[in-house]
C-alpha cells in the first residue's frame, strides 16, 4: 500500500534531497527574515512593512542549544500512543546567512550525546508520522561532520 506524503504544516519546508530547503519570510521594508513564515505584517516591532516574500532559508547552522525529549509531547504533535514513546534530541539551529534560530528534531539515531554547541548541522527531509494512509514529513537536523570550531 502506498502511503501520501503529506507536510505536517503546508508552507514550511519543500523540495527532497540536495534541494530541500525551509521557507521562510522576508519584509520587504526591513530586510527581516522570519520562520516559521509570516504571510500578513511583519513581527519586528521597529517596522511597519506588509510586503513579505517567500524565501529558502540557509540549510546550514550551527547548533546555538540542544536538549532531549523525554516526554510524549501534547497535540498537535502526533504519536501512536499505542507505541512506546522513543525520546530524540531537539536542537535550536543558527541558520549561516539569516543568523536567526530555528528549532527541530535531530535525524534519528543521533542522541544529545552526539552534539555540541557550534556543531554545523543540515536541515533534511524527515518523516514525523506514519498512520494507515499517509506519512507526514517534517525537517531534522543532521550533523555535517563540521565541529563548529575555527582550526
Amino acid at each position: 500500500m502506498s502511503h501520501t506524503r503529506t507536510p505536517v504544516v503546508t508552507g514550511w519546508f519543500a523540495g527532497a534531497g540536495d534541494g530541500f530547503r525551509l521557507l521562510g519570510t522576508r519584509c520587504s521594508a526591513c530586510g527581516s527574515v522570519f520562520f516559521p513564515r509570516e504571510d500578513f505584517a511583519c513581527r519586528n516591532p521597529g517596522c511597519g512593512g506588509a510586503e513579505l516574500t517567500e524565501v529558502p532559508l540557509s540549510r546550514r547552522g550551527r547548533i546555538w542549544s540542544y536538549t532531549d525529549s523525554q516526554y510524549r509531547p501534547p497535540s498537535p504533535y502526533v504519536t501512536n500512543p499505542e507505541l512506546p514513546w522513543r525520546p530524540y534530541a531537539l536542537i535550536a539551529v543558527e541558520l549561516a546567512a539569516e543568523r536567526i534560530v530555528v528549532l527541530g528534531q535531530a535525524v534519528p539515531g543521533v542522541t544529545v550525546a552526539d552534539l555540541t554547541v557550534g556543531m554545523e548541522v543540515e536541515a533534511v527531509s524527515g518523516v514525523l508520522y506514519e498512520d494507515g494512509e499517509t506519512t507526514w514529513t517534517t525537517w531534522h537536523w543532521r550533523p555535517t561532520g563540521g565541529d563548529g570550531h575555527e582550526g
